[in-house]
């Protein structure tokens, strides 16, 4: 009986792998809005890879560049312009919600770092940053789809929490 038992969880545990994993990848155009005191709007891209070990289960790691500029006073009556790029990468566990249709919907909580760049030789800084947020992958094709997501980011700063949001549109590749 102790040997059904051994053979049966060693069956059991060599079987897990053998399921059905996949992987997705994701690529599209992010708007950012950096909030707090810099109130930013910034455009760029964004993407994401998932591993899914389960199907309503992804691990995913979520990286992006975004890029925007203003004008600022120069205190002398004339303006200059003041760029500023952030770089996101975070990761993290996603929970998607398959159902019949060719739409399936998910939520996500990430976590990572922000680094953000002053253009013109101003200065970096790296930050803790999370990300809160889901999407709906809508099918196109077989292995295709398109992803509207809406998430927010904090960005940990000197014990402040700069609240930011990204909203993207991405095409996504079911492996």
């Amino acid at each position: 009986m102790k040997r059904l038992i051994l053979l049966s969880l060693g069956l059991f545990l060599f079987a897990i792998p053998s399921r059905a994993q996949s992987v997705d990848a994701s690529v599209g155009y992010s708007y950012f809005h950096l909030g707090g005191g810099a109130d930013l709007n910034q455009n760029g891209v964004s993407g994401s890879v998932a591993y899914k070990p389960i199907p309503y289960l992804g691990i995913v790691g979520d990286f992006g560049g975004y890029h925007g500029s203003e004008l600022v006073s120069n205190g002398g009556g004339g303006a200059v312009s003041a760029s500023l790029n952030t770089y996101t990468f975070l990761f993290g566990p996603r929970v998607i919600m398959h159902n019949p249709t060719k739409v399936s919907p998910f939520v996500q909580f990430l976590a990572g770092a922000a680094h953000l760049t002053a253009g013109s030789g101003g200065g970096s800084t790296t930050n803790f940053a999370y990300s809160v947020g889901g999407g709906v992958d809508v099918g196109v094709l077989p292995h295709l789809s398109v992803r509207p997501q809406v998430d927010y980011v904090g960005i940990r700063n000197s014990g402040n929490t700069t609240g930011c949001a990204r909203v993207s549109v991405s095409a996504v590749v079911h492996f």
